[in-house]
């Protein structure tokens, strides 16, 4: 398209991750990369690991999101500098409340993206996947060409003293946990700082993974980069921690002994229908949210695609395992079974459970069926203890076992309950059901949307997401409580 002076930023925007609104004229000398899109659009969430190749790549480059409350759910549009954190958003945001700028670029469809150089013009406009590839050449030539007439402003903007871009140092929405009871070591994912710490029962924190930026990147812990990680599974025998790296859609794996990181599975794009078997870093992967590790096999929840996979521990080969990949709650073979959302796993050794977060149902895969134990449909969910064929749950996003019994975060009633497996009862073991903080006698105590619990050392170890703490149950004297990090 023919370049023309682009628009200026019109007052009354409200701004996150910088500390000053900004004009087009403070971002003369830099690349410019608006892009209009939405916290709930999937293919947004699919083009996140190609504006940060773009953004590591050209230091120059300054990418603004721009986000129009209209378009979001009245979760996010409540709360944007919730989703901002959340999304581990390092760059600019405005929010265009009255959705001028949208009308002045003619944005109609999200995600859309719009291109200025640095001397302050309209260059381009896309949408749609491929993103990397079709920005990557047009940034080389302008950065080039800007650079040898001395009109290119060097490093990276400095964001100011916002409050949005401090690195906090307690956790933030902790999705997952798991544990190595030998080594009395305790891992949680620290989603929202995109890292995993490592700590000992009583809350000393002995190592932290990752570098705290969102990014995708391998190496060594301290530069080791995640987006959003979430399941985790230890093999003790190995002293191998997976991790399900979700907002990367990829399976990590941490060597403790080298203390390095590599990825296994995954490209870092998000596979657009079920997908196919391939080799592990050939083949992509959609949103998976946790990892269970059975004979030789590594299964994995795979929430994006409605499915469980499983990679083979030895030779790294992903493929589909159960689930036709529709959403829904049928039971059957494992090629036409359908799954909602599955976002916990777990093994008693021989079977494996499913937490089907989106169908609100706890399904068993065992002798090449998939068979449902708790929940009804998709839409029939709530909160009643009883024998499981008419017990009813709400989104549970994590599951654990121990001794013939299945631990279920009930997330979104705020609960810990229990499946004893033999006599079918399904009863209530920590939480009142009401969303809150507070510990004490565990049928008073009040957890926020627990993402995932372990049994470390006898105790239940919960990631009480929403509270952005690991709490404590203990199952004797059934209490409640929190534990606290320190070095």
């Amino acid at each position: 398209m023919t370049p023309i002076a682009a628009p200026d930023f019109p007052p009354g925007l409200e701004w996150l991750n910088i500390d000053r609104p900004l004009s087009i004229r403070d971002l003369s000398g830099r690349v410019v990369l608006l892009s209009f899109e939405t916290f709930t659009c999937s293919n947004c969430m699919r083009l996140a690991p190609d504006l940060r190749r773009l953004e590591e790549r050209y230091p120059e480059l300054v990418v603004v999101e721009i986000h129009y409350p209209g378009f979001e759910s009245a979760a996010v549009g409540g709360n944007f500098r919730e989703a901002v954190r959340r999304a581990g958003l390092k760059h600019p945001v405005a929010i265009d409340r009255n959705r001028l700028l949208w009308q002045t670029f003619g944005i109609k469809d999200w995600p859309t993206f719009v291109l200025i150089d640095p001397g302050g013009n309209v260059v381009g406009k896309t949408a749609g996947e491929g993103l990397y590839g079709r920005l990557n050449p047009k940034i080389d030539r302008m950065t080039a060409e800007f650079g040898q007439q001395g009109l290119l402003e060097k490093g990276r903007l400095s964001p100011g003293t916002s409050p949005e871009t401090a690195r906090e140092t307690s956790l933030y929405r902790p999705g997952k946990v798991a544990a190595d009871n030998a080594g009395m070591h305790l891992f949680i994912s620290d989603t929202g700082h995109h890292r995993i710490v490592v700590t000992g029962g009583d809350g000393k924190i002995l190592e932290t993974i990752g570098s705290g930026a969102a990014g995708n990147t391998d190496g060594p812990f301290d530069e080791a980069a995640f987006y959003l990680p979430e399941g985790l599974a230890f093999d003790e025998e190995a002293g191998i921690l997976y991790v399900a790296d979700t907002g990367n859609h990829t399976i990590r794996r941490v060597s403790c002994a080298e203390r390095r990181v590599t990825t296994i599975a995954g490209t870092g794009l998000a596979a657009p229908s079920a997908g196919v078997a391939g080799p592990g870093t050939e083949t992509a992967l959609n949103a998976p949210r946790d990892l269970a590790l059975l004979g030789g096999h590594l299964y994995i929840a795979m929430a994006g695609a409605n499915q469980i996979w499983r990679m083979e521990l030895a030779t790294h080969r992903v493929e589909p395992y159960a689930g036709s990949g529709r959403e829904g709650l049928v039971d059957g073979p494992p090629g036409k079974a359908a799954f909602a959302g599955p976002a916990g796993i777990v093994t008693d050794g021989e079977a494996l459970f499913v937490a089907d977060s989106g169908a609100s149902a706890i399904r068993r895969i065992k002798r090449g069926m998939v068979e449902t134990r708790i929940g009804h449909s998709p839409d029939d969910f709530g909160d009643l203890d009883t024998i499981a064929r008419m017990a009813r749950i709400h989104r549970p996003m994590g599951i654990a076992y121990r001794d013939g019994s299945l631990y279920i975060a009930d997330t979104h009633n705020h609960k810990i309950k229990q499946f004893d497996l033999e006599t079918g009862w399904v009863l209530t073991r920590a939480g009142d059901g009401e969303r809150g903080y507070r510990d004490g006698l565990s049928g008073d105590a009040r957890v926020n949307e627990p993402g995932d619990l372990v049994d470390f050392g006898g105790l239940w170890y919960i990631a009480d997401t929403g509270n952005h703490t690991v709490r404590v149950y203990d199952p004797v004297r059934h209490v409640v409580s929190t534990l606290t990090l320190w070095k």
